[in-house]
């Protein structure tokens, strides 16, 4: 009986030991490449819907997101870096009237335009980011300068501008971001805001006319180079009718850019305010290193829970490391584009 004993609780010792060193089960599934190099962008979110846009205008947009997201495929496919990608890709948006950035910047209160702009590199998590200049033509520019040439992530105002002059980046005349579009938007918030103001309550009159009304036009860009490195960048004009100085989340890092070659890139668009309350952009990468989520989980979490139930608005373009693209937003459109390493092009604007 005591030789049956001891076999027995041998045998479960055994096993015990047996299942304690077994390794778990791991998904690999997650870790397949998908795509050698990829690029996402977007040209902001909003109340963007098809029968308040003419065939004109729509074929306008398309055309420029594909030409802005063929000039960074272009480089990715031809072995340049995901940073230069994601300048260059910019950088044709920001001289579109068509978007809220650079050229098309909106108006704030003083009528006068303040750009914003981040950046970050994914293999070194090293960012730049600039709020508030004025005389800059090139804010994503300016902020990938700050990243590699200064000893600090972010500047502001007339330092910034300082800084770039310093640089040798180009400036130029305020008139130059000037737009009648843009100009006109303005001019009809603030009319809206007149006729509807309670002289009780004047502060919020305008702030609730300016959230209202503004659109959202933010351009961004994540790419993934051939070596495995991801970049992120994102420029803006901000808000229409915006007052003191406001920043939103296009300058913040992990809200509204951000990068990490363990996990994805991220650049966002839409109301800022919320979008640096929630740091969004970094909450996806998060989801993915911590909790194992996907891309696409992450980011439909982000967006459509956790975001949304704030009540905030606007969405993201993602990539992560193994090529994988997500777009997700909570709004009726966002102006949108993708390719990958096959040339596989995708342009969009509405919800579908």
């Amino acid at each position: 009986m005591k030789k049956l004993f001891l076999i027995t609780s041998l045998f479960f010792v055994f096993w015990g030991c047996k299942n304690r060193t077994e390794k778990p089960v791991i998904d690999k599934s997650k870790d397949l490449k998908v795509n050698e190099f990829a690029i996402i962008i977007h040209g902001g979110a909003g109340t963007i819907l098809k029968k308040n846009m003419s065939d004109e205008k729509e074929t306008a947009y398309k055309a420029k997101l594909e030409e802005a997201i063929k000039v960074g495929h272009t480089i990715l496919k031809n072995g340049g870096t995901s940073q230069e990608a994601v300048l260059k890709t910019i950088q044709v948006m920001e001289e579109s009237p068509l978007f809220n950035a650079g050229k098309g910047a909106v108006f704030t209160h003083e009528e006068t335009n303040e750009l914003d702009a981040s950046f970050m590199d994914g293999k070194t998590l090293n960012a730049g980011a600039v709020a508030g200049v004025t005389n800059v033509k090139s804010p994503i520019e300016l902020a990938i300068k700050i990243m590699t040439d200064s000893d600090h992530v972010m500047l502001s105002g007339k330092g910034a501008s300082t800084f770039a002059k310093e640089k040798g980046l180009e400036i130029v005349d305020p008139s130059y971001f000037y737009t009648e579009r843009r100009f006109k938007s303005l001019q009809r918030i603030k009319d809206k805001a007149k006729t509807e103001l309670d002289h009780d309550d004047k502060k919020a009159a305008f702030y609730d006319a300016d959230i209202k009304n503004a659109k959202f036009g933010t351009v961004g860009c994540v790419a993934l180079d051939k070596d495995g490195n991801i970049a992120a960048g994102t420029s803006t004009g901000g808000m229409t009718n915006k007052r003191w100085g406001r920043i939103g989340d296009s300058p913040i890092i992990g809200s509204g850019t951000y990068a990490n070659n363990k996990t994805c890139g991220v650049s966002s668009t839409g109301w800022g305010e919320y979008f640096i309350r929630s740091q969004v952009a970094y909450d996806i990468s998060a989801q993915m290193e911590y909790q194992q989520k996907t891309l696409k989980e992450a980011t439909k979490n982000v967006i459509q829970n956790k975001l949304t139930k704030l009540g905030g608005t606007g969405g993201v373009v993602a990539l992560d490391k193994n090529g994988n693209m997500s777009f997700e937003f909570n709004t009726a459109g966002m102006y949108r584009a993708s390719m990958n390493d096959k040339d596989q092009l995708i342009v969009k604007i509405y919800k579908e």
